[in-house]
């Protein structure tokens, strides 16, 4: 992920982290961060379940009608 990202701007990113939130927030932002990181997969996971038991269930829940013959059909043999 860091493929762009070189050691001094890896350095200054946290300086400035340092000076934004303190030493002591840092640990309660990284838990909250944390925090919200699993539940965004959590929900993922469970869209991707959903989805997936949509695809098992049949598409169409109404019964299908039995074919039965016309009845204004005739066949070659009532022909006279």
């Amino acid at each position: 992920m860091l493929l762009f990202i070189g050691g001094t701007e890896v350095i200054l990113i946290v300086i400035v982290i340092l000076l934004l939130f303190g030493s002591k927030k840092i640990p309660e932002v990284a838990r909250a961060i944390g925090k919200g990181y699993r539940e965004f997969q959590k929900a993922t996971e469970d869209i991707k379940r959903e989805l997936s038991d949509l695809d098992v269930e049949p598409k169409s829940t109404k019964p299908q009608k039995e074919s039965t013959p016309r009845e204004n059909e005739h066949n070659a043999s009532d022909v006279p």
